[in-house]
Order: structure tokens, then C-alpha cells, then sequence
């Protein structure tokens, strides 16, 4: 069997692309280097993208060279999945809101090391008037920098996506039969 071909990278940007672009991020904080690089990450816009990878790839920036070049040869070999083909069918971007989800458990950051745990909630907006449920998330960083004073970069990702639930359809025992008590099949 031959290996599937990944799938190709979205669209460039058009000037009615709707997807964050976060500015004056404090690269010395490394929780908003965090929340930044979420927002982007998670900031999708399917008439320009094929996939969230492309979202991923736009917020590389905040990236480690190391990490940023493992996400540039990645290529998804399968499609997004029902959720985005239903945002893709409106042409839907999405808006996510970002919070922190530290519990005071997390290690103390260092001088070089520090790990973030965010919540990102989103929604999606259709062109055509739709709204939907847009991406949810339990994020958890891991960023470096070279020494106090350089900038925060993000060199790990853990993401726990949320469920979605089934779409809702008839099931043997629910299905549209004229089954009755008064009627049996």
C-alpha cells in the first residue's frame, strides 16, 4: 500500500482574511508569549486554510528554531475532520479567548524555563451569519530562552482538544419505524 499524500498547505492571505495578529507582545513575559502564540495558533481562518496546521505554522514566530523547523516539515496526512469541515462549509474563521489555567502547581520558572497552562476557548463565525463552537483546548507550554533578558520562545506543545460531541442521528432504536404497541412490525 502506498502512503497517503499529505495534504497541501492553505491559501496566502487575502486582505479579508480574519485571523489574529497579536502586536506588542512583551517577548520578556513569557505568559504572553503564551497567550499570543495560542491566539494565533488557534485563530483559523478555513477560506485560506486547509487545515489548523496552517494556524499552527502562522504562529511560529513564537517559535525555537528547533521547534518552528519540525512544524515547517510537518505535513498532516489526513483532513482536519467533521468540526472544520462544518466551519469550512460556512467559511468560518475562528476568535478564541485565552486564559491562563495555572493551578500553583507548575514548576517555579528559571532564568531559561518556564511552562504555561492555558485554556483556550474559541468560536467559530461563519461569512454566511453562522456561529458555531470554535476551538476548545487545555494548552500546556514549554518555553526557553537563551538567558534573562532574551526573548521567551515556546519549544514544546501539549494540547488536550476538547471532545466533540456525535452529531445527533437516528439510531436503530430510535429510528423512524411504524413500529407501535398498537402496531408492532
Amino acid at each position: 500500500m502506498a502512503p497517503k499524500a499529505p495534504l497541501p498547505s492553505g491559501k496566502p492571505l487575502g486582505a479579508d482574511a480574519r485571523v489574529p495578529s497579536p502586536s506588542g507582545v512583551d517577548g520578556a513575559d513569557a505568559t504572553e508569549v503564551a497567550e499570543a502564540w495560542a491566539e494565533v495558533a488557534y485563530g483559523h481562518d478555513t477560506k485560506y486554510d486547509s487545515g489548523p496546521h496552517d494556524a499552527m505554522l502562522r504562529s511560529a514566530r513564537w517559535f525555537t528554531a528547533k521547534k518552528a523547523a519540525a512544524e515547517r516539515s510537518y505535513r498532516p496526512a489526513s483532513g482536519a475532520g467533521e468540526e472544520w469541515n462544518t466551519w469550512a462549509d460556512h467559511k468560518a474563521w475562528t476568535t478564541v479567548g485565552v486564559t491562563s489555567d495555572d493551578d500553583g502547581d507548575g514548576p517555579v520558572d528559571t532564568d531559561v524555563l518556564a511552562y504555561r497552562a492555558l485554556f483556550v476557548e474559541g468560536t467559530a463565525h461563519g461569512r454566511d451569519g453562522w456561529t458555531g463552537t470554535g476551538p476548545r483546548a487545555n494548552v500546556f507550554l514549554k518555553l526557553t530562552r537563551a538567558g534573562r533578558g532574551q526573548p521567551w520562545r515556546v519549544a514544546d506543545v501539549t494540547a488536550v482538544e476538547a471532545a466533540v460531541p456525535p452529531s445527533p442521528t437516528l439510531s436503530p432504536s430510535t429510528s423512524a419505524s411504524t413500529a407501535s404497541p398498537d402496531h408492532p412490525e
